[in-house]
């Protein structure tokens, strides 16, 4: 790093006034905000024993407000992450080393590719990974991961040496399409058949209802905290969400809220919440309380097609893996996230497995794009 440069820990996103981190992280993607990170920490979803302890490195700039900033945690474990490194932990441990702590430049619990180095001043991208390799070295931590980096930011990161690992998620593009009805045109006619089966099929007996800002009121939010344990019981084991996360995060971001729910006779059982922003609806978190063949599908997938194309949004990201997604128009896109690993032995082990892994996903994603449901032409 510049020796005319320094960076700085600070307390939390919510150390920071709203506006300053928001001049360096934009208001494209909602995950790396201001409002987004510190309803997490005012929450007690990140802190105290979460495992996820914010210690955002900062570099000021000549007037005294940050000019760049990394989302960064000191992570306890690997959980909420959706890269994979378990592995790795496993091997640096039964070699004698210490894998936690380890830094995470992250959106905790959230897959969402975006940026993680938030530049007011761009030129200071250089610089803040260099703070993020000094913070790892100083602290004799084992390693550094930037994940879900955008792909932008990949030959930054590069260039500083730190290693790139892909992966792949299924993301819906919005080819100009005005209506659901455009969208089928484009799919293989037996697809198109299918999709328009399972549409029905889901939605009997049911209304579907779209809410954004105010028109949640706390009673969705009950209802939607149910579905969110339901889900994320049978997943993770405990949430990772507090329950006064989602009415502080509809406080906090408004109409770039989005609650689906499904409701019979009024009762609502079934909901997915999504977030949008600039470009992108992201879809986050489902649930049910009431089992109903392909409402997960008809919730998450179709209904948050709607919601883009009536938004005139570019792309549906609706998550982490999911190969059921091909089926419902969703095709493979590649992922990536950095990693600083300070031990020339360790680096070099990890390097190698990457290498490999790059070889199997790729390969699995050529294959993968084959059989999306999009007719094929020539």
């Amino acid at each position: 790093m510049s020796k005319a440069v320094s960076a700085r820990i600070a307390d939390g996103a919510s150390s920071i006034a709203s506006a300053d981190w928001d001049a360096c992280a934009g208001t494209g993607n909602p995950f790396v905000g201001h409002g987004f990170l510190s309803v997490l920490e005012e929450s007690g979803s990140v802190g105290g024993r979460s495992g996820w302890q914010p210690l955002p490195i900062v570099i000021d700039g000549a007037d005294g407000r940050p000019a760049a900033i990394a989302p960064a945690y000191a992570k306890s474990h690997s959980q909420g992450e959706y890269v994979f490194d378990h592995a790795w932990a496993d091997a640096w441990e039964r070699a004698g080393g210490q894998y936690y702590p380890k830094l995470q430049i992250a959106a905790p619990f959230s897959p969402v590719p975006g940026p993680r180095l938030l530049l007011r001043d761009p030129a200071l991208a250089p610089a803040l990974i260099g703070a993020l390799e000094a913070v790892t070295d100083r602290s004799d931590l084992s390693s550094a991961h930037a994940t879900f980096i955008a792909p932008h930011e990949v030959p930054l990161f590069e260039a500083a040496g730190w290693l790139i690992r892909q992966g792949t998620q299924f993301h819906w593009t919005n080819d100009g399409y005005a209506t659901f009805d455009d969208f089928l045109t484009a799919l293989a006619s037996r697809k198109r058949k299918a999709i328009r089966k399972e549409r029905a099929a889901a939605v009997e007996g049911l209304i579907i209802r779209h809410l954004t800002g105010a028109e949640i009121e706390p009673r969705h939010w009950d209802a939607f905290w149910a579905f969110y344990q339901d889900t994320g019981s049978r997943k993770w084991g405990q949430p990772y969400l507090k329950r006064a996360t989602f009415p502080m995060l509809g406080a906090a971001l408004g109409d770039r809220v989005l609650l689906i729910l499904a409701e019979r006779d009024g009762v609502p059982i079934a909901g997915a919440l999504n977030l949008i922003g600039e470009d992108t609806l992201y879809g986050r978190y489902w649930g049910c309380t009431e089992e109903v063949p392909f409402l997960h599908f008809e919730l998450c997938y179709y209904q948050a097609i709607d919601a883009a194309i009536a938004r005139g949004l570019k792309t549906v990201e609706a998550g982490a893996q999911g190969e059921h997604k091909l089926a419902r128009g969703y095709a493979p896109v590649p992922t990536w996230s950095a990693h600083y690993i300070p031990d020339a032995g360790f680096r070099r082990a990890v390097a190698e497995f990457l290498v490999r892994e790059r070889e199997a996903v790729a390969a699995d994603r050529d294959y993968l794009g084959e059989m999306t449901p999009f007719r094929k032409t020539g």
